[in-house]
């Protein structure tokens, strides 16, 4: 259900929480800046804070305002995702909205914000109005006064990639931190040493966690900040157009939600719903089609294996229609064959999952990437050795369904020209998942991927496939803000330094215990987990180096790092030498009906616990960075009711690197008033799950 009603404005132009631990103001300074503040529990979190445009072309929405009018509102609602962590959510507010004129111009712009238990989300809304219709943003100029010199976890300001590791350090050690050369296509020259994006995680030395992020980034440039390290603010910095403008804008039109998380518990950050309660509600009618996936895929061969994307090495460039693939020597190594796929098909029916991915499919794969080419794939013509029907009737057969794989190659109008019939292509199929990808530097040239003209067309995809009942998992795409509560479709995302990065170099112990503190704050990642095969060596020649994580831990990663899309990334081989740890893959679930974290700490350590939404089971996840000794209650459990658990964790001599694949398995009877007391290597974890005994 839902209530509002108005409430008095007081006299600080301030409001508080429901549960009254955190207070906001918006106000303005003696030069007529629109300014705002937070404070949690008597404590600043953001010390006054300017708000405000620079303009193109035009005067400056940042001075020289006034307070024409405000009022304040409650607001409380549950809802339900059709997919989560959670059956409901509560989406319980505050909200202060002021309007602001600027005297000299007569131009308004208004501020709403939301302040929940768990933070603030403020926007900027500019009404219909004759003095401002048609405007370009030259830099928004939202501030974050920071209190103290707070440790962050941050990666560097970039337009173009996510896909990096997280730096730790004091906000005024970061430029000292700042890495000489950026990897992958770049585009951080802009931004100043400090640059950072969201979401970002602190902690200040008092134990006070805060997360800065956005909400419902819709027709808008993607959020990212500078930090002025002499007085420890932040400035947003807004991810540019071809011709270096920030956003244009035509009234009425709104920013989207810039957000504060606070708590002095990491666990309530974890727990937060801020983000998804900041979006609109769901805008699908019918949602029976949307469902959570577990799936394989032909995928670890070309990342982890060395093997090609691509039918033939004999061809220096492809034109689609022109090419005649059948007159030229296949590689015979190409993974996405007709063969290969039953054999996955096969094993994924018989371990019971939903979808198989194969990548390599279609033609184009020969020079798909650096070329700047405008024609690339067509998302629909299969290469010679695999045949697409018979493929998909065979898994339909098996109750197997192919997840379709499109990789643009960032050349976007190729892929919209093609989209509506590769989308007819896959509900002629029967199939109801894709993934997309942006690999490389945006078509047309110039554009970014994190700008207002590529957030519109990510968009853009997800709305016309949900219109042919299509979910969406898009890589390298702009990082998540809560659009999947309006367009649950968007089952996932990459948006981040994922699996992949195990094979390449590695990925740090602390890598996924700071993810969802940062990157999941904004929606599910696919990232890939279920790697039993450590060592690097016995999978390609080229590569001599470990995966850093036991089996547990990638057991755990199907917990802590929460996604309703879920894949067994390894071979069916390997998997075939560990069957019983495989077994917890193939029975954890993917949709819950309620969620809990029991420990947590930044890039330290999280445990968490979730029930079946399906069942009365309970499952529990943890990962830790060191080696570290977890000590939980289970009174999450029915009282009065005896369970089960089955409990797989890193063996006494299991470590990274010498022995990762030491892991026991061992089952004891629990109740809701059993503790457990459960070791983790550095790099390892557990996974448990716990049924209820008739």
């Amino acid at each position: 259900m839902t209530s509002c009603c108005l409430l008095a404005l007081n006299a600080s132009g301030g409001v508080t929480s429901p549960n009254g631990l955190l207070e906001a103001t918006l106000d303005i300074s003696n030069i007529g800046r629109p300014v705002y503040s937070v404070n949690y529990k008597g404590k600043p979190v953001i010390l006054p804070s300017g708000l405000g445009f620079e303009l193109r072309g035009d005067s400056d929405l940042l001075n020289g305002f006034e307070i024409v009018a405000s009022d304040t509102t409650d607001f409380h609602e549950v809802w339900q995702p059709v997919w989560g962590e959670n059956t409901n959510i509560d989406n319980t507010y505050r909200e202060l909205s002021v309007s602001y004129r600027q005297k000299d111009t007569g131009r308004q712009m208004n501020i709403r914000m939301r302040v929940y238990d768990d933070g603030v989300g403020f926007r900027y809304e500019f009404p219909q109005q004759n003095n401002l219709v048609y405007f370009v943003i030259n830099e928004e100029k939202t501030e974050f006064a920071m209190p103290s010199d707070m440790t962050a976890w941050w990666i560097p300001g970039d337009y173009g990639t996510q896909e990096y590791e997280y730096t730790e350090c004091k906000l005024s050690e970061i430029s000292k931190l700042y890495p000489d050369t950026l990897e992958l296509n770049s585009n951080q020259q802009d931004f100043s040493r400090t640059g950072v994006q969201t979401s970002l995680q602190l902690k200040s030395d008092d134990g006070l966690y805060v997360n800065i992020h956005e909400a419902a980034l819709v027709d808008y440039p993607c959020l990212h900040l500078n930090l002025n390290e002499e007085n420890l603010t932040f400035t947003s910095w807004l991810t540019p157009d071809a011709e270096g403008a920030k956003g244009r804008m035509q009234a009425p039109c709104h920013t989207p939600w810039r957000t504060v998380m606070v708590s002095d518990d990491a666990r309530q950050i974890l727990a937060s719903n801020l983000i998804l309660n900041l979006n609109e509600p769901c805008k699908i009618e019918d949602t029976s089609w949307i469902h959570p996936v577990k799936y394989m895929g032909i995928w670890w061969e070309m990342i982890g294996h060395d093997k090609p994307w691509a039918y033939t090495f004999d061809l220096p460039s492809v034109q689609l229609g022109k090419t005649d693939y059948t007159s030229v020597k296949p590689n015979g190594v190409h993974p996405a064959n007709t063969a290969n796929a039953k054999r996955y098909i096969d094993f994924a029916a018989e371990h019971g999952f939903d979808q198989l991915l194969i990548e390599g499919w279609n033609i184009g794969w020969e020079d798909w990437m650096g070329h700047r080419k405008d024609y690339v794939f067509d998302f629909m013509t299969p290469y010679p050795d695999f045949d697409l029907e018979e493929v998909n009737e065979y898994a339909r057969s098996k109750g197997i369904k192919i997840m379709m794989h499109h990789e643009t190659s960032s050349s976007i109008r190729n892929y919209e020209r093609h989209m509506e019939a590769a989308y007819n292509l896959m509900n002629r199929l029967g199939n109801d998942a894709v993934k997309s990808g942006y690999v490389g530097n945006i078509i047309p040239v110039g554009e970014h991927h994190f700008g207002q003209w590529m957030v519109n067309h990510y968009l853009y995809c997800v709305t016309e496939a949900a219109k042919h009942k299509i979910m969406v998992n898009a890589h390298e795409a702009v990082h998540p803000t809560g659009l999947c509560r309006t367009w649950p479709n968007l089952v996932a995302n990459e948006s981040a330094r994922g699996t992949e990065y195990e094979s390449f170099k590695g990925n740090s112990t602390s890598h996924t215990c700071i993810l969802p503190f940062t990157r999941l704050q904004g929606g599910p990642m696919d990232y890939t987990p279920g790697i039993f095969e450590m060592d690097m060596s016995k999978c390609s020649d080229n590569k001599h180096h470990f995966v850093n994580t036991t089996i547990c831990r990638q057991l755990a990663l199907y917990l802590t790092m929460y996604s309703p899309l879920q894949m067994a990334a390894d071979l069916p081989e390997v998997y075939e030498q560990f069957p019983d740890a495989f077994e917890f893959i193939k029975e954890v679930p993917v949709d819950w009906q309620h969620s809990i974290y029991l420990e947590a700490e930044p890039a330290r350590y999280i445990t968490v616990a979730r029930k079946d939404k399906a069942s009365e089971a309970w499952y529990v996840g943890s990962i830790s960075a060191n080696d570290r000794k977890s000590k939980f209650s289970l009174d999450f459990l029915e009282p009065g009711k005896k369970y089960e658990a089955t409990i797989y964790a890193d063996a006494e001599d299991a470590a990274i690197v010498t022995n990762p694949q030491a892991y026991k398995i061992t089952k004891k009877k629990v109740n809701s008033k059993s503790q457990l007391e459960l070791n983790s290597v550095a790099g390892g974890g557990y996974a448990i799950s716990i049924k209820p005994l008739n």
